[in-house]
């Protein structure tokens, strides 16, 4: 028994400083070579707040834990909207202004239908996980083509100040770099191990772990940053590490594990998981997107957004320890 939790927690906390360390490195480095900020922003950054999911689900699918892969990746999702941006609204609300963040408002509500339509026949077969990867690479070439445009945008504006407080010389930021990548491997072992022993040891099935303390685990950079950035006025920034990493998890998380390891997927997963994440993804882009100017999630919406998360919450831990 102690020997898991052990592992988890420590895995956790790796996991949450490698990926720190890995998110700096890379930055710097990345600015060093001349990538304007708002590509480092939507790129570089979000790979990086993105990778505790990616390793973690991806080490799951090599074990055949798809509770654990899937969980991982939605619950990430439903924590990122329901925790992180309730959380950071209640502290400071989030005005929109950015016109990237706009335009990927609704292309993460597609995205989020797309994986609901691909998970409805029960199964996440190779040919879907390489439409999500296939659907992810053209994002990611719009996304590169977006950051090398000249405008002006808030995001690139607030990410190049962020970057200047972080700046470091280049050996430093690649010796950073590399660390935080390999304790990145070695922590995300080490959470899916202990996760799936805890699992095993109390009676709760692998996909209510991935769905609650590895999604939250693994969510916490985009926690710390959006806290961050709402408690310093960097609004877009807030926002954009939410529909950053929903976009990875979906489509390059998700992709990744189903290539690697075909899955069936829990019922449960379908009617309850993915309804959340979809109803969470369509409330974000009605209150965010702000048809009659600039987006705001006032701290009323954020109030109900973490109330929704308490509540499902609450839901999956009565729910599992009733059957």
């Amino acid at each position: 028994m102690t020997l898991p939790i052990l592992a988890l927690v420590v895995g956790l906390i790796l996991l949450v400083w490698s990926a720190s360390r890995f998110v700096d490195g890379a930055a710097s480095a990345a600015r060093y070579f001349g990538m304007p900020p708002l590509l480092i922003g939507m790129v570089i950054v979000g790979f990086g707040t993105s990778a505790p999911e990616m390793v973690v689900s991806a080490f799951a699918a090599l074990q055949n834990n798809p509770g654990i892969a899937l969980g991982n990746a939605y619950g990430s999702n439903i924590t990122n909207i329901a925790l992180i941006l309730g959380v950071t609204a209640l502290i400071s609300p989030i005005a929109v202004h950015s016109l990237v963040l706009r335009k990927e408002l609704p292309i993460l509500t597609a995205v989020t239908i797309l994986a609901a339509f691909q998970l409805w026949d029960g199964a996440l077969s190779r040919s879907d996980a390489f439409v999500l990867l296939g659907v992810f690479a053209v994002l990611m070439i719009w996304t590169v083509w977006q950051g090398l445009q000249k405008k002006t945008d808030s995001l690139g504006n607030e990410i190049e100040q962020q970057l200047e407080e972080r700046i470091m010389p280049l050996g430093r930021s690649l010796f950073w770099l590399g660390i935080g990548l390999v304790l990145l491997i070695a922590s995300s072992r080490l959470l899916v191990w202990g996760a799936v022993e805890i699992a095993h040891l109390f009676g709760v099935s692998d996909l209510i772990i991935g769905l609650t303390i590895v999604a939250v685990g693994t969510s916490l950079p985009e926690l710390a940053s959006s806290i961050i950035a709402a408690r310093k006025g960097e609004h877009d920034i807030a926002l954009g590490n939410v529909l950053g990493s929903n976009m990875f998890n979906t489509l390059a998380v998700v992709g990744i594990a189903g290539s690697i390891q075909p899955m069936k997927v829990a019922s449960e997963v379908i009617y309850r998981d993915m309804s959340v994440m979809l109803l969470l993804t369509g409330s974000l882009f009605i209150i965010g997107y702000g048809f009659r100017g600039a987006g705001r999630i006032n701290r009323y919406e954020g109030a109900g957004l973490l109330a929704c998360y308490l509540g499902y919450t609450i839901y999956l831990v009565i729910n599992n320890f009733a059957q």
